[in-house]
């Protein structure tokens, strides 16, 4: 479906101000739309001389008078005059219409949108007799409000000018309406905004009292009342209770004056057991990340057992093989250590990446063998799941790359490792310019610990696929590689998807 901006372009003069009033206006809209009972549809002049809808909503309140969505089509001869004459009057009109497959008459009622004192478009009310509700004291106190706010419509006072409270987490008019006059006092309450009043201890008629005589945090009402614009609070009314707010100022053009307070609307909602579900879930994504510092911790105990076990060894082999235990435990307990930082199921990639590149110039270059490292791109966010194998793959490659690269005695070079990554795939190439793969190498028959381990856990564990080559001439100039006089360098690329099921 269009949006109101696309219609707007294609098919209207509006300027850019005069489409983002119309959108703050349907940001808004659901709350008139329950006030009034009835469907709203936002008509616009087009260039063509037609009307056309741009925007529609249902009210939650009552029964809908379109099963269809009539965003994009035209207006039809019955509605064109209501239409015009609101458009050209900047004043509510109302008459009947006909509407398509519906035998009982319908009627409308036309307020123009105004901005900086011209007419943009015609808000429409639209709704039938047959399956109204009854009249009662909620139902003429919500059709009052809304017959308030048309008429701060047609005078281009709502919707509120610049920054206001986000109507999209605030309470709606089902929760519960609390009407005040304009010296903050209740008028009326609607059943639902009685029953929250009552857990939180007001058991009391409320009419006729302000929100502070009642016992109730009334700062949403006075900044509402002063800044002449919505508010949105949430409080604990009690040690057991959290109301979510909403007020509404309701305002009176007056001339050569600025606008007045006349009343407000505050709109109420009971979010307690939301809310203890957050605080639920935060107590237990604190707990988890408190058992990954406590995994790192352990790893790093483990790591420095096995370091003084390695001292002891007089076996070159076995104290290598020590070594690279280290390591890999190591960068198993780097990845517990940003989980522990990190709320959430993701971790960023690059902050992984990046302490596993120091672990390899600390642990693997030596004076004669300078080996220097760059990493481009970031990666992205990665999930935790995925975090730990594929930090072990990067460690792995990263040792592999200067193991066999860069032998000792042959001087050092340059690692290069490239993160890419989009919705669905992390792409990781690690290059190098050292002596590179013989030609015999084939990745499937390798029989070293470090590539098996890496093939092992790409194609199981990470469910992606890996490749060992040699560098393209555009691989190189990407990483800014200069091959040396018998050196081929060596290309290793990896593709994880990010969500493995």
């Amino acid at each position: 479906m269009a949006t109101i901006g696309e219609l707007a372009r294609q098919h209207t003069a509006l300027s850019k101000e005069d489409v983002s009033h119309l959108q703050a206006l349907t940001g808004e809209w659901g709350m008139l739309a329950d006030l009034c009972f009835a469907d709203l549809l936002l008509y616009v002049p087009t260039n063509e001389g037609t009307w056309l809808v741009i925007a529609q909503v249902r009210a939650a309140t009552g029964q809908t008078l379109y099963v269809v969505d009539w965003v994009g089509a035209f207006a039809n001869d019955t509605e064109v005059a209501l239409l015009a004459a609101a458009f050209d009057s900047q004043t509510i009109s109302e008459g009947e219409i006909m509407v398509e497959d519906l035998v009982d008459p319908c009627f409308m009622t036309a307020i123009p949108v105004v901005h900086e004192g011209k007419s943009i478009a015609v808000l429409t009310r639209e709704w039938s007799t047959r399956g109204a509700r009854q009249p009662g004291q909620l139902e003429r106190t919500y059709q009052d409000l809304f017959a308030r706010f048309t008429d701060m419509i047609a005078a281009g006072l709502f919707p509120f000018p610049g920054r206001v409270a986000d109507s999209s987490v605030a309470p709606r008019v089902g929760d519960g309406a609390i009407v005040l006059d304009e010296d903050a006092v209740v008028v009326y309450a609607s059943p639902n905004a009685t029953s929250a009043l009552h857990r939180v201890g007001i058991s009391a008629n409320v009419v006729g009292q302000t929100l502070a005589e009642m016992g109730i945090i009334d700062s949403p009402v006075r900044q509402a009342f002063e800044r002449k614009e919505p508010v949105v609070e949430e409080f604990e009314q009690t040690s057991d209770v959290t109301l979510l707010t909403r007020c509404l100022p309701v305002l009176a053009s007056s001339p050569n004056t600025e606008a007045v307070v006349t009343g407000a609307v505050m709109l109420l909602r009971d979010v307690t057991e939301l809310r203890r579900r957050d605080r639920l879930l935060l107590s237990k994504d604190a707990t988890i990340r408190e058992i990954h510092h406590r995994v790192k911790n352990n790893l790093q105990t483990i790591s420095a057992l096995l370091r003084l076990q390695g001292r002891r060894l007089k076996s070159d082999e076995a104290r290598e093989a020590v070594a690279e235990s280290v390591r890999r435990i190591r960068t198993i307990a780097l990845v517990h250590e940003t989980l522990s930082r990190e709320p959430g199921d993701d971790v960023v990639f690059i902050e992984i990446v990046r302490p596993l590149l120091r672990l390899s110039e600390e642990g693997l270059q030596s004076p004669d063998r300078p080996v220097r490292f760059v990493v481009n791109g970031d990666g992205g966010r990665i999930p935790a799941t995925i975090a730990t194998p594929l930090s072990v793959v990067v460690t792995e490659l990263l040792q592999n790359a200067i193991n066999h690269g860069f032998p000792e005695g042959e001087g050092g070079g340059t690692v290069v490792v490239t993160l890419d990554s989009n919705d669905t795939v992390l792409t990781i190439r690690v290059i190098d310019d050292g002596r590179g793969l013989s030609d015999e190498f084939d990745l499937s028959t390798a029989t070293g610990l470090g590539l098996s381990i890496v093939r092992t856990l790409v194609t199981t564990e990470l469910a992606g696929t890996i490749d060992m080559r040699q560098p393209t001439s555009e691989e190189l100039n990407e990483a800014n590689l200069t091959l040396r006089s018998g050196y081929r360098g060596t290309a290793v690329e990896l593709c994880v998807p990010l969500r493995v099921d």
